[in-house]
């Protein structure tokens, strides 16, 4: 496998993880919103509970697609497959 196709095949799958990420990521916020929001039309004096359920389940929510992101730059920037493909290239 020629060295710029492993770079440019790393570079398409990292754009994939990241478009993946933040499309996950806005459906989770649009559900949670929506499902917040019915919740407090049908039983108001429950809103202070369910907010605060809310934000906890926002921050895992958003916690979840920042180890993909993270992943991605470690791919990016530090890629561990390149060195294995360098030792067999040469």
């Amino acid at each position: 496998m020629d060295l710029s196709a492993f770079y440019s095949t790393s570079t398409v799958a990292i754009a994939a993880i990241v478009t993946v990420c933040a499309a996950a990521t806005a459906i989770g916020f649009t559900m949670l919103g929506s499902r917040f929001l019915d919740s407090i039309a049908r039983q108001p004096e429950l809103t202070p509970v369910l907010q605060v359920k809310m934000f906890i389940v926002a921050g895992l929510l958003d916690a979840v697609p920042m180890i993909g992101i993270g992943i991605s730059l470690l791919l990016l920037f530090a890629n561990p497959f390149a060195t294995e493909l360098l030792k067999h290239v040469k």
